[in-house]
C-alpha cells in the first residue's frame, strides 16, 4: 500500500480569504485522519498565501499519523522546521513568487547547498525528502547529498496523461527502480487525481507515498472531504 498524505494547503487558503480561523485548518487535518489519511501535508511559502509558519507548530501538536512539512529552504522555513521537528521535510525549489511548484531541485548545481541544509536536518532526526524530475543524475545526485527520500514532480506525467499515458509514465518507472537500487524511498507529487493515480502507482514501483491537495480537496466540493479520502486511498491500494 502507498501512503496517502493529505495536502491541506488549499484548505488554508480558503481560511485566509476572510480572514478569520474557518474553515479551522487544525480540525481538517484530525478529520482527514479520522477518515483514514496516512499523514498531512503543508507547504507554507514566504507570503504564506495558504498555509503558514504558525500552523506548523499547531499541527505538529495533534497529528498522529506523519506531519510532511514542504518548502523551500530559506533561513525561516529550516528554523521553523528544526523547532518542530516533522516527521519529514521534503525541500521544494519553488521561487518565492512561484504560484505552485514546477520543477524539481538541480542536485548537480545545488549539491554543495543542499548537503548543507540537509545535514542538520538529519541531525535533527527528521526525514529529508527532496522534490526531484524523473532524471537519472538528478537521482544520483540526490543520493550523494544525503536524502533519505526523493519526491517525484509528476506534473509532466499528469499533463501526457490523457494522450500518452505509457510515454507520460515510463521515465518515472525506470527513475523509481533506480532511486530503489541506491537506498531512496520514492514518494510523489502534483497534479495526481483520481483519473491518473491508479495507473501511475500499478506502474511505478517502490512508492511510499503521495502527497495530494488540489485534486482532492477539488473533489470534496461535489463529494464530501471522508468521500474523497476514501476514493482517493482506494487508488492507492491498488494491486502492483
Amino acid at each position: 500500500m502507498t501512503r496517502l498524505s493529505v495536502n491541506i494547503n488549499k484548505v488554508a487558503l480558503i481560511r485566509n480569504s476572510r480572514g478569520a480561523n474557518y474553515p479551522n485548518l487544525v480540525q481538517v487535518a484530525k478529520d482527514c485522519e479520522t477518515y483514514g489519511a496516512l499523514g498531512i501535508t503543508i507547504h507554507p511559502r514566504p507570503d504564506q498565501r495558504h498555509a503558514r509558519y504558525e500552523d506548523v507548530s499547531a499541527l505538529k501538536s495533534v497529528v498522529k499519523t506523519e506531519l510532511n512539512i514542504e518548502g523551500n529552504p530559506i533561513p525561516k522555513f529550516l528554523k521553523i522546521v528544526q523547532q518542530s521537528k516533522p516527521d519529514q521535510c521534503t525541500l521544494v525549489p519553488d521561487a518565492p513568487t512561484a504560484l505552485t511548484s514546477d520543477a524539481g531541485w538541480d542536485t548537480i548545481m545545488h549539491k554543495k547547498f543542499l548537503i548543507d541544509v540537509i545535514g542538520p536536518l538529519k541531525e535533527a532526526g527528521i526525514r529529508t525528502s527532496i522534490f526531484i524530475d524523473p532524471v537519472e543524475k538528478m537521482i544520483e545526485g540526490a543520493k550523494e547529498v544525503g536524502a533519505d527520500r526523493i519526491e517525484f514532480y509528476t506534473g509532466p506525467y499528469a499533463h501526457q496523461f490523457s494522450k500518452a499515458r505509457k510515454k507520460a509514465v515510463d521515465p518515472f518507472i525506470r527513475s523509481a527502480k533506480l532511486a530503489h537500487s541506491l537506498g531512496l524511498g520514492i514518494n510523489a507529487g502534483h497534479d495526481l487525481n483520481l483519473k491518473n493515480l491508479a495507473y501511475f502507482l500499478k506502474n511505478v514501483p517502490y512508492v511510499q507515498e503521495v502527497s495530494i491537495g488540489h485534486a482532492l480537496i477539488t473533489d470534496a466540493l461535489y463529494m464530501g472531504l471522508e468521500q474523497s479520502i476514501t476514493q482517493y486511498l482506494k487508488q492507492c491500494n491498488v494491486e502492483k
